[in-house]
């Protein structure tokens, strides 16, 4: 893949970074020439001085070949509208734009561009971990109707099989995480102590899933 970034930050250069050692190219765009120094000698790419929502400087960054832009400078707006001109302008479907307003975050996503909002993000993982089970999903789409939630086996599952678990929480296991990795169930496969699952399910089922998993199978 080519790939275009409009801001060298710590994210910006660190994913810069990233795409190269995964052997992509990547054409990084930033209106501080000093901010390239973030990259290290090693890096291969373009370093291209000035504004993401240029044409000319996108152009410059190969944006008509690339198969990707990433808008993650400081600013909301810049990030908005370089977003936009990648998507709307060259026809780029893979856009993502950093994001500092969840509330406007919500709002880009709805438009096709999927966004990171990092305050947001920060404070989902620390619900995540404080609030129980079931409260917080890891992932919810963007339509808020699926999501995906990771749950520590209860002791009332051990040993029974997946595809009655599933039967009966009407929610899907993604995988399973057992002994370090990740393994996709089958309709033999039985739940194990130190299980850690990923469950699928829709919004609107969660609160039955985990009355279900928290209570333990139904009698056959």
């Amino acid at each position: 893949m080519h790939v275009v970034i409009m801001g060298c930050g710590r994210v910006g250069s660190t994913l810069a970074r990233s795409l190269e050692d995964r052997n992509h190219t990547v054409s990084i765009i930033d209106s501080d020439p000093d901010a390239f120094r973030r990259l290290g000698p090693s890096f291969n790419g373009d370093k291209v001085t000035g504004y993401g929502f240029d044409q000319e400087v996108l152009e410059k960054a190969g944006i008509r070949r690339a198969d990707a832009f990433a808008a993650v400078s400081s600013g909301d707006n810049s990030n908005i509208i370089a977003a936009r001109v990648a998507r709307e302008t060259f026809g780029i479907q893979q856009v993502v734009a950093r994001i500092y307003d969840p509330g406007r975050a919500e709002v880009y996503q709805r438009l096709g561009i999927t966004t990171v909002a990092t305050v947001k993000w920060t404070a989902d993982q620390v619900l995540r971990r404080i609030l129980p089970a079931g409260a917080e999903p890891d992932f919810r789409d963007p339509s808020g109707t699926i999501r995906l939630d990771q749950v520590p086996v209860p002791e009332v599952w051990i040993g029974q099989r997946t595809i009655h678990f599933q039967e009966q929480t009407r929610c899907r296991i993604a995988w399973i995480d057992r002994l370090g990795e990740g393994m996709l169930p089958t309709r033999e496969s039985v739940i194990q102590e130190g299980d850690l699952l990923h469950l699928v399910m829709r919004e609107e089922h969660a609160a039955r899933a985990y009355s279900v998993f928290e209570s333990g199978p139904e009698e056959n």
